[in-house]
């Protein structure tokens, strides 16, 4: 359990692997996915590595398998996935899997060659019936005389004469075109060509693309040889498609009759090319998913074995990985798998090796953990075995949101949302969604749900359930009519009725019933100075939690310092920012509680401002008339609080350097002599430190400059001084937006819902299921998600900014493990 509060302890370890041993091991410890390789031949191009050759066969594999793939899709045939994880195949096992997929692609583009030639005669013949079609109709009208007449009334003088143009050609063009390509005509052949066209009812297939092209029949009537060259010309320029057209009505239709029946014909083979294509593809969808898993372990097996030295016997190869102490066993038992399965009889050995190399990061988490830990990790990847924030996290983001989301029933609400997606979470992760938002959505669904727990709790506290107070122990806060007022019943009763507007003083004995069992007493909700009030109890929070929060984070610096053994950081750097901040805003708590305590009702208007009184203390301003001391001796208590304040100062900005120079200058005199004559014979100091057991003692001292030191202790004690007090003004975002997400929640139930609720017709019914409607759509628009994202953000820069900056430096970079499943988890979410 200790090992989730701190990165799991790392370990460089050395493996020797026989080379007919090698692939298995590998495999295994793919499957195990817990050790990191380090590539021991960075100097060495990727083209010239043992295994390129088997790389680039799994490339082309993985491309075939691509093309069989996109073909699929294209026919909208699903692809199975029944789960399954099948093992690595053998090296010798590559040959039969190459020939297969040689066969299928060569098949599938045999199909296509022969489907696409056949679509493409198909589209031709199809084009040539609606010519034959057109022409002849055209001709038919320009037989009969009434539509000859009617024809030639619409056409100039010159181009009635219909019958006297002796040669055309007929064609198909894109029907976009068709009034480019007119004018094109008009003007090319100066106005002596007719054209007629007609539009193709039904769209053509084009054969090469598959999509949909409407088009149009078009016939040209020309005289001369020049005109002709010219059209064609113009056909060609336009993509357009001409066929032969007989003169004579006879002509015209046999050759009608001859393309019909050739268009049967090539229909039935279009047929049953189609039908063998799906029963290839179909056969192929059964088992890529598990080709695919295949080729992609293999490929991946190879590339890590190109990370890896070969030994000069060429006998065992040499890999060095990163891996957890803690999985030291279930990794040497994978590698005596993966020897077993090789049939090798010699092992593979596992060395752990002494490095001084910084680890990698690794935290260990399950689906509950990971997306706290990728919060955190979203600010960057924690330094080697300092504090993990993300267990702390688990509560304090969920409940800082709830303070600024806080409402009953959009907690209610969200928390339903959460617990859909965790209950079906299973089979959700079936279906394998390709909506990002929604996948998004889905990992963070238990930090949804801990939102919508923390904010339900929350709203009780602030009695807000969509803006209203829910009276569930009774108010505390009640009218009598005798306090105050002279004469019966009677004159209260009217004093009640001739004033909307009446003030109850607290200082009243009797008036107040004692305080609400649990939360804000609800009679608040109908109160004239409600903001005012909920403005101070929430600002006062804010600061409590934001102290709290830091408070906390530094206090987990200890932790950090203890492990990594640096006294002089914890007596010179945490002590220090603990009493510094304590004495400030460690004591500005301690006087809201006592303000809290020390006033009632009577007293309460004679309280002093705590501001004022703050502001005051850190002035040493204490003859202000209009703000009182809140106890005796609060003048002494406060000045000291100011000067030990003040003392951390120094302390953290030149007593810890001073003692950095003075170990400095310790080390160089008494522990490493010789280090004085670096400056005049820095070669020969070279080879006497190489040879000395203190070696690194020595080079250590050299790596000291003061002028650095001092500017970065600077910085650091600057920050934290100047940041306890922009931070702790920056959690006051809690009362901000906690007031806010109220207001606007109020604001939505006034102009919204009440005016469907204050309809007293027996149609009010029906208006108010579509005002209900309204406002459940707004309210989830807008509280929900859009204030829920706003309440997010901000939560989550108050963990990034005001306490993991008191001590989480990370700065170092994450554990990568070898691993099968996050290999094809990238391969299939893509």
């Amino acid at each position: 359990m200790g090992e989730l509060f701190r990165s799991e302890e790392m370990t460089l370890a050395q493996l020797f692997l026989q080379s007919e041993a090698a692939y298995c091991c590998v495999s295994e410890l793919g499957e195990l996915g817990m050790v990191q390789f380090r590539d021991l031949n960075p100097d060495v191009n990727v083209f010239q590595r043992k295994f390129v050759n088997e790389v680039r066969r799994c490339e082309e594999m993985d491309r075939k398998l691509r093309f069989v793939e996109k073909e699929i899709k294209k026919a909208n045939i699903p692809i199975v996935d029944t789960g399954e994880n099948p093992e690595v195949p053998f090296p010798r096992d590559m040959i039969d899997l190459e020939a297969t997929f040689e066969k299928l692609e060569n098949e599938l583009k045999e199909i296509n060659t022969n489907q696409e030639a056949l679509k493409k005669n198909f589209l031709e013949l199809t084009e040539l019936k609606h010519i034959l079609r057109r022409t002849q109709q055209f001709f038919n009208e320009m037989e009969d005389p009434s539509l000859l007449e009617e024809s030639s009334s619409l056409l100039d003088p010159n181009e009635a004469g219909i019958a006297a143009f002796c040669r055309f050609v007929a064609g198909v063009i894109n029907r976009e075109r068709i009034p480019t390509f007119e004018r094109m005509l008009w003007r090319v052949c100066r106005g002596n060509v007719f054209l007629r066209q007609a539009e193709i009812e039904d769209p053509l297939e084009d054969p090469t693309t598959g999509d949909q092209v409407h088009k149009s029949v078009f016939i040209i009537f020309f005289q001369g040889d020049q005109l002709k060259n010219r059209v064609k010309k113009i056909c060609e320029g336009f993509r357009a498609s001409l066929y032969p057209c007989p003169e004579t009505p006879q002509e015209r239709k046999e050759m009608a009759a001859g393309v019909n029946t050739r268009i049967d014909d090539l229909q039935m083979v279009l047929n049953q090319t189609e039908d063998h294509r799906q029963r290839v593809l179909q056969a192929a969808a059964k088992t890529i998913r598990v080709w695919f898993i295949k080729v992609r372990k293999m490929k991946a097996i190879y590339h890590t074995l190109n990370l890896c030295n070969i030994d000069v016997t060429q006998k065992c190869l040499i890999a060095e990985v990163w891996c957890p102490v803690s999985d030291l066993d279930s990794i040497q038992f994978a590698l005596r798998r993966g020897t077993e399965r090789s049939g090798s009889t010699v092992p593979s050995i596992l060395n752990r090796m002494q490095t001084k190399q910084t680890p990698p990061t690794f935290n260990k988490t399950n689906k509950f953990t990971s997306g706290f830990q990728n919060i955190v990790d979203a600010y960057g990847i924690g330094t080697y075995r300092e504090i993990n924030p993300a267990p702390y996290t688990i509560i304090t983001f969920p409940f800082l949101f709830a303070v600024m989301f806080g409402d009953m029933g959009h907690g209610v609400l969200m928390t339903c949302a959460a617990l859909y997606l965790v209950l079906r979470e299973s089979r959700l992760l079936a279906q394998k969604s390709d909506n990002e938002m929604f996948n998004m959505v889905f990992a963070g669904r238990y930090i949804i749900l801990l939102m919508g727990i923390f904010s339900v709790y929350t709203g009780i506290i602030y009695n807000d359930c969509f803006s209203k107070s829910l009276n569930m122990f009774g108010s505390g806060w009640s009218v009598r009519p005798m306090f105050g007022i002279k004469g019966g019943n009677c004159d209260h009763i009217l004093i009640v009725f001739c004033n909307p507007v009446l003030q109850l003083d607290p200082a009243i004995e009797g008036v107040f019933g004692g305080p609400y069992p649990l939360g804000i007493d609800p009679i608040w909700n109908i109160a004239q100075n409600k903001l005012t009030f909920l403005n101070s109890f929430k600002m006062k929070m804010s600061v409590i939690l934001g102290v709290i929060h830091m408070l906390f984070g530094v206090t987990l610096s200890l932790f950090n310092h203890l492990y990594f053994k640096k006294p002089l950081n914890i007596f010179l750097g945490f002590i220090p920012e603990i009493v510094f901040m304590s004495s400030l805003f460690g004591y500005l708590i301690l006087l809201i509680f006592y303000k809290w305590t020390a006033y009632n009702a009577a007293t309460s208007k004679d309280a002093p401002s705590l501001l004022i009184a703050f502001i005051n203390m850190c002035l040493f301003n204490y003859s202000d008339p209009t703000n009182k001391p809140l106890y005796r001796g609060q003048m002494g208590i406060q000045s000291l609080l100011v000067v030990i304040a003040l003392a951390c100062v120094p302390c953290m900005l030149i007593v810890k350097t001073l003692v950095l120079r003075r170990q400095y200058l310790w080390r160089k005199h008494l522990v490493c002599p010789s280090v004085l004559y670096i400056s005049q014979t820095s070669l020969s100091f070279k080879r006497t430190v190489q040879g000395s057991s203190n070696a690194d003692s020595c080079i250590l001292p050299l790596q000291f400059n003061f002028g650095d030191v001092a500017v970065n202790q600077a910085i650091h004690t600057i920050e934290y001084c100047l940041g306890c007090i922009s931070n702790t003004a920056s959690y006051l975002r809690l009362w901000a937006l906690s007031l806010a997400h109220a207001q606007l929640s109020e604001v939505l139930w006034t102009m919204v819902m009440h005016i469907g609720l204050s309809s007293r017709s027996y149609g009010g019914f029906f208006g108010l299921s579509i005002i209900f409607s309204f406002f459940a759509t707004l309210t989830v628009c807008i509280l929900l998600i859009m204030e829920g994202l706003s309440a997010f953000l901000h939560a989550l820069r108050l963990h990034w900014v005001e306490f993991q900056n008191k001590f989480y430096t990370g700065q170092g970079f994450k554990f990568v493990p070898f691993s099968f499943d996050s290999i094809l988890e990238g391969r299939f979410d893509e």
